[in-house]
């Protein structure tokens, strides 16, 4: 189901300056599902990440940090790619160390990878002290 819904989000991209789509299903403990998708802007700077989109999608609705369980990142390509440094840090910020993020291509191969191992030094609240 996941699988299916992510190629489905595929085509909600708007990227049609690098025609790199990307789709996102942000899985909550509680079995909520969020999705998202990658949004650019012909100001780079301005694009947001499929990741992220899910995930603040979840936080507008009132998850907080804790409340994560499962994140799902599919691109329209061959290959298995995974998060931006951007949003490997907002992953950081929602999830617990030991949740899974799992990376897709379009044919069905896929790639799961701790939090931990994904942001093997994060910055956090406590860097902030």
């Amino acid at each position: 189901m996941i699988r299916e819904k992510l190629i489905q989000l595929l085509n909600n991209s708007y990227s049609p300056y690098s025609k790199f789509r990307v789709s996102s299903i942000c899985e909550m403990k509680d079995g909520k599902l969020f999705e998202g998708v990658n949004v650019e802007n012909a100001s780079y700077g301005a694009t947001i990440c499929a990741e992220r989109v899910a995930i603040l999608s979840a936080t507008t609705k009132g998850y907080k940090k804790g409340d994560f369980h499962k994140l799902y990142v599919m691109t329209d390509n061959d290959k298995i790619s995974t998060s931006c440094f951007m949003c490997r840090q907002v992953i950081n910020e929602f999830f617990d160390t030991d949740n899974e993020i799992v990376f897709m291509n379009k044919l069905g191969d896929s790639k799961t990878v701790l939090v931990k191992d994904l942001c093997p030094f994060p910055f956090g609240e406590g860097d902030l002290k």
